[in-house]
């Protein structure tokens, strides 16, 4: 490619035939992309938003209008498409809730910043306007937080009604009822750190799932379900009160670490053989009696010998199981993880009232449950279909965020976007006395701040600009800010009496990444193709023309 003449001379930066975009085509390009992924999810956002249907190439169907599974499934090449991918999954990561809040804010900010460098205002002026917007918004959302009590089961159960409700898996009965499981779940597991806080560890919370017989199904397991079967089928099916050893060993005879040959001759070695194996396995099973386990679960395999010696002692196995699924036993049941039978004794043992094998939809799992104050708890969701579990499961896996959130953070905030129009608001006001250009900036913040309640009253079929000035004018009022948009009756309303809350830490975190994201994009005037990467289309990094495919 040819960059500049010296003396006459043309300087070859680039190969000929690459393609590069520069400056405001690069800015232009950039916006309308992070623009393209925003409208791909816009029209999911709230309780009346509509699904995506995600086809793969091998056939494979997802149905779902959370945020992060759509933009995770979607097949895009532009780079800035994938920064768009990742603040998505950012937010899943760090609050589990408002994936798609922060992709739409981002958009917003972006197309913002689009009209503002059309008018020559130079990026760096919008970036440091944007950086003062943000932090400026933060500070405007901790005066609007309210305290939320862990053991207030009635707000929490309002903030998990709000993040099921845009879910379509069953009436407001069955959502009430998963989100009591919820709520249970992260009682059950948060726990107080060091420094006084609350901690709730989400991996603690295993989300099982089997298609067959209805949502409604779904229930709540003091304790662990193991996606496995007893290792035999003449070991016990049930064992109530069950005394359990967590084994990360084999219950077999190991083969050597070294090359090792073992010269047999006559039929009498070969039995002394076989009989030293033999015993060597039952002083195995001798030593998990004596420790009084009547379930053993092993990370590892078990010997057929070992699990006869097992079944006649009538103590149930399960073999080749999860690290993962022994951990949380661990923290359920209060057993400790053994590597040496030599070492096990009855305090190494875990206590769960029942431990069952039952069938479910044709496959064998076993429940470990009734656990004395587990640590680790299981949701077990059935669906009629693949597709509803799978719907099912992400519903509840944002909910566990959006309620985590509240118990770790201590604060929310009144949902339906009363909240964004409180900002928005204060943003203004804040424009003025900050003045410059800078200025601009922060107005163009404060009405990306107002895509929420503007996208909600879209998907319900209001009027967008009738709604916006409506809300105006109520939080400028004595009301002050508690009105939002009421989706089921198509007006502005007071979402603090319709019991709307959100968890003050989705919206910090949404704020913090949409900003962000828009400052990095915004940075860039110059896209060049990478070295060591092949890519179609002819674009810098697989971009084909400048479009999202």
């Amino acid at each position: 490619m040819p960059e500049n003449q010296l003396g006459g001379q043309q300087i070859l930066l680039l190969p000929e035939g690459s393609n590069r975009v520069l400056g405001r085509d690069a800015q232009r390009t950039n916006i309308a992309v992070a623009v393209a992924v925003a409208n791909a999810v816009k029209t999911t956002l709230g309780p009346k938003g509509m699904d995506k249907m995600m086809v793969s190439d091998l056939g494979d169907i997802v149905i779902t209008n959370d945020g992060a599974t759509i933009l995770e499934e979607m097949n895009v090449e532009h780079p800035v498409a994938k920064i768009m991918v990742d603040i998505a999954k950012t937010q899943d990561k760090e609050v589990g809730d408002g994936t798609t809040s922060v992709v739409i804010m981002a958009g917003e900010l972006l197309k913002g910043a689009g009209e503002l460098l059309e008018q020559g205002i130079h990026p760096t002026t919008v970036i440091r306007g944007y950086k003062m917007a943000a932090e400026k918004a933060r500070q405007i959302l901790e005066t609007k937080g309210e305290s939320a009590n862990p053991n207030d089961e009635a707000t929490l159960q309002k903030i998990a009604m709000v993040s099921m409700g845009s879910k379509n898996i069953g009436d407001d009965k069955t959502k009430a009822m998963l989100c009591k499981l919820v709520i249970n779940a992260v009682k059950q597991v948060m726990e107080k750190t060091p420094s006084g806080k609350i901690a709730v560890d989400h991996d603690f919370i295993k989300v099982e799932k089997k298609s067959g017989g209805s949502v409604n199904d779904t229930q709540f397991i003091n304790g662990v379900l193991i996606d496995k079967e007893v290792a035999q089928p003449n070991m016990p099916k049930a064992i109530a009160n069950a005394k359990i050893a967590l084994l990360d060993l084999a219950l077999e005879i190991e083969k050597t670490e070294t090359d090792a040959r073992i010269e047999i001759t006559s039929p009498d070695q070969m039995q002394a053989f076989l009989q030293q194996e033999e015993r060597t396995l039952r002083e195995m099973v001798e030593k998990i009696k004596k420790s009084g386990a009547n379930v053993v679960v092993t990370q590892k395999g078990i010997d057929d010998v070992a699990q006869h010696f097992l079944a006649k002692n009538g103590i149930m196995a399960i073999r080749r199981v999860k690290k993962s699924d022994i951990e949380k036993l661990g923290r359920a049941t209060g057993a400790k993880i053994v590597t040496s039978l030599d070492d096990l004794n009855s305090k190494d043992l875990g206590f769960a009232g029942n431990v069952e094998e039952r069938k479910i939809s044709g496959e064998q799992m076993v429940f470990v449950e009734k656990c004395k104050d587990p640590k680790s708890v299981t949701i077990f969701v059935r669906g009629g279909t693949q597709q509803v579990v799978d719907e099912a499961e992400r519903s509840i896996t944002d909910v566990i965020g959006a309620v985590s959130s509240v118990v770790e953070n201590g604060k929310y905030v009144i949902g339906g976007g009363s909240i964004e129009i409180d900002l928005a608001n204060g943003l203004r006001d804040y424009s003025g006395d900050v003045g410059g250009r800078e200025q601009l900036a922060i107005v163009k913040f404060a009405d990306a701040m107002e895509v929420i309640p503007k996208t909600l009253s879209e998907s319900a079929g209001m009027d967008a600009i009738d709604t916006l000035v409506q809300l105006r004018n109520k939080h400028k009022g004595k009301a002050g800010g508690v009105y939002g948009v009421d989706i089921f009756s198509n007006t502005v309303n007071d979402m603090a009496k319709l019991g709307v809350y959100e968890p003050m830490k989705v919206k910090q975190q949404a704020i913090s990444s949409a900003s962000e994201a828009a400052e990095i994009i915004l940075r860039i005037d110059d896209m060049i193709s990478a070295r060591g990467r092949p890519h179609g289309g002819g674009g810098p990094g697989g971009m084909p023309g400048g479009e999202m495919e």
